[in-house]
């Protein structure tokens, strides 16, 4: 490796705030699976099974994903006109700080509405990210490495939120009482701070987008806008990656997600509770479903480090994508059907596939996505798929397994997330066949910024 390819000190730390990023993103999401049984205990006095539980729950999933998509797709927008680090450190510091305030909700309503400002913040960091990392790495076998290994970080960001469940629940008594008591899932939401410490001190060295900024200067960069995503060029571009990414995410909200409470419901769980006190009941529970939780959180990792190393040499994009979605098809209703219903242990192994082939998707749309939209546009584009396919469709999936739930037979919530996998999966691979290739790039020994820089003069004048 010759001296010029070797990553300076401003791109490493770049990778690390980007891993930080979309670590504590994923971390502040997954939150919920695993303290939603117990938070609704606590603030609602609600039991599993009830319409009120299932009511909340279902609110908790749906309404921040709402909030979350619509606020997620002006967050895009401005990260076209405003630029990409700005709106990715405001963003951050926004995610952070409201998990932290939700692990101090006095009532269910207040920890809707934080979680919703989570949310906002979650859905818009991904979106600048990606701008960002795609347009500072330039060369694509670079990008590609960048975009997947710093991406792979959000399945460490699952794993620390388990981990950090799991130690809330196993140490509360020993932790600074909240309102009288030592509840775990306030501990684990008070952690979500901590992505915001570090990056208060490293944001002064941070840079902007070398593409975005020289147009910026230059006067050359478009204003974005939403109805260019659906002009000829770009309509079938946004409408396949919007209800593609739905289907991703409407895997994870409607089936791996709801895990944490399915898993108290097998047989092995009951048989170790059976005769405990309630307290005691409850923490045996969580441990169990955290420990579960953290099998597919391991696969999650395992899926977006495999889609890193596939995206380098897999050439077809469409390709790539069935290597998660053929497999997927096929295990996942299975996991759901049979061991989410009667075995733990063959569920931990099923839930570690399943983790692997949804999870590693996410990575592949944030390679894809830059690549398929203009400097000016990427923002806005990556937005649209994202937080309008992903956060608001996708999300609501939780919302039709709550509802599949109340007409399964006893109430299964394993098989209407068995319903739901089945439906995305399929659907997915049906739309994977019109899923445009994005345009060919030829690696030159031309600098990397100076190529970049032709290119977006070369579509301007395209378009002008």
């Amino acid at each position: 490796m010759s001296k010029s390819d070797r990553f300076t000190m401003v791109q490493w730390v770049v990778c690390v705030i980007a891993s930080i990023g979309f670590a504590f993103d994923i971390y502040e999401l997954l939150m919920l699976p695993l303290i939603v049984r117990p938070a609704l205990a606590d603030l609602v006095g609600a039991k599993p099974g009830t319409p009120e539980f299932e009511f909340w729950v279902a609110m908790l999933f749906f309404v921040p994903a709402m909030v979350g998509g619509i606020f997620g797709l002006l967050g895009g927008y401005l990260t076209d006109l405003w630029g990409r680090r700005r709106v990715l450190v405001g963003s951050i510091l926004l995610y952070a700080f409201s998990a932290c305030a939700a692990g101090f909700a006095t009532s269910i309503e207040m920890l809707l509405v934080l979680r919703c400002t989570t949310f906002i913040g979650v859905c818009v960091e991904f979106v600048a990210a990606v701008a960002w990392l795609a347009e500072l790495f330039p060369e694509p076998k670079r990008r590609e490495a960048v975009l997947g290994f710093t991406q792979a970080f959000s399945s460490l960001g699952g794993i620390l939120v388990t981990g950090a469940y799991f130690l809330a629940t196993r140490y509360a008594d020993q932790l600074p009482a909240i309102f009288d008591s030592h509840e775990a899932w306030r501990y684990t939401l008070i952690s979500g701070v901590i992505p915001a410490l570090p990056l208060l001190v490293i944001r002064p060295f941070l840079p902007e987008s070398p593409q975005w900024a020289e147009k910026k200067r230059a006067g050359t960069l478009e204003r974005p806008s939403l109805s260019e995503l659906f002009s000829p060029r770009y309509r079938r571009t946004t409408l396949i990656t919007t209800a593609m990414f739905a289907c991703s995410y409407g895997a994870a909200f409607g089936a791996l997600q709801h895990t944490p409470r399915i898993v108290p419901s097998l047989p092995e769980v009951r048989q170790l509770v059976d005769g405990k006190a309630v307290p005691q009941q409850k923490r045996i529970e969580q441990e169990v479903a955290a420990e579960v939780n953290g099998y597919q959180e391991i696969g999650g990792l395992v899926g977006r480090f495999v889609l890193a190393v596939l995206a380098i040499w897999i050439v077809s994009r469409r390709q790539l994508l069935r290597i998660f979605l053929l497999p997927g098809l096929l295990i996942i209703p299975w996991v759901y059907f049979s061991p989410a219903r009667s075995d733990l242990e063959m569920l931990k192994l099923g839930i570690f596939a399943a983790g692997l082939l949804t999870v590693g998707q996410f990575s592949f749309w944030g390679n894809y996505l830059p690549r398929v939209y203009p400097v000016h546009l990427r923002g806005t584009g990556e937005s649209f798929a994202a937080n309008i396919g992903g956060r608001m469709i996708g999300t609501s999936a939780a919302l039709l397994t709550t509802w599949l739930t109340t007409l399964m037979p006893d109430r299964s919530t394993a098989l209407a997330a068995c319903a739901v996998a089945t439906l995305v999966y399929a659907v997915a691979i049906v739309l994977s066949f019109w899923l445009p290739e994005p345009p060919s790039e030829e690696v030159s020994a031309e600098p990397a910024r100076t190529r970049t820089l032709k290119e977006g003069s070369a579509h301007d004048l395209q378009k002008a």
